[in-house]
């Protein structure tokens, strides 16, 4: 059975920073793009950044030089550096696979940018 536990959200003031984490079981780490997504009530999910097996990463414009994208794939674990938080970033964040597979989605962690 396939699970993603993300951790690590939190309350934090803008300009903060906040590590959150990604552990995979099942088989679906190995050679898998694993990628964050966030999700706004009331709007669509979006994707926030990926990373190949192989270490390449992408980011979305809006997080693209503050957040960074990381893997263990000795532990199956993905992480999210996130560095100057701006409250826009406030949002429920997930990690799934690239493309996202909806039997993947977990139950995400809380990201709150507040002052």
């Amino acid at each position: 059975q396939v699970q993603l536990v993300e951790s690590g959200g939190g309350l934090v003031q803008p300009g903060g920073s906040l590590r959150l984490s990604c552990a995979a079981s099942g088989n679906i780490f190995s050679n898998k793009h694993m990628g964050w997504y966030r999700q706004v009530p009331g709007k669509q999910r979006e994707w926030v950044a990926s990373m190949s097996n192989l270490g390449s990463t992408n980011y979305a414009a809006s997080v693209k030089g503050r957040f960074t994208i990381s893997r263990d794939n000795a532990k199956n674990t993905v992480y999210l550096q996130m560095d100057s938080l701006k409250p826009e970033d406030t949002a429920v964040y997930y990690c799934n696979t690239v493309p996202s597979k909806i039997d993947y989605w977990g139950q995400g962690t809380q990201v709150t940018v507040s002052s």
